[in-house]
């Protein structure tokens, strides 16, 4: 009795590992048909977007900032405390 649990026992792991290699090599398949791109043709790309695409918080950069003017740059100073 002994040894007739052992045999099922194998075969089911040795399906389950069978298993995951195959769900494992179906996701490799899937990976490689991914389409891919030269890390300098996406760096190139990353730049040309940076400094073509103006960025409100950067004043520094792109100057005067036509949407907030002076949002940033300007603070009132009030010369007194106001109590409520």
């Amino acid at each position: 009795m002994v040894g007739s649990h052992k045999r099922p026992l194998k075969s089911s792991i040795s399906e389950l590992k069978l298993r995951r290699m195959t769900e494992l090599n179906n996701r490799l398949k899937e990976d490689l048909e991914r389409p891919r791109i030269l890390v300098s043709e996406a760096c190139q790309s990353l730049i040309l977007f940076a400094t073509s695409t103006k960025d409100p918080m950067l004043p520094s950069v792109w100057a005067q900032n036509d949407r907030f003017p002076g949002s940033f740059s300007n603070r009132r100073s009030f010369s007194c405390c106001i109590l409520m």
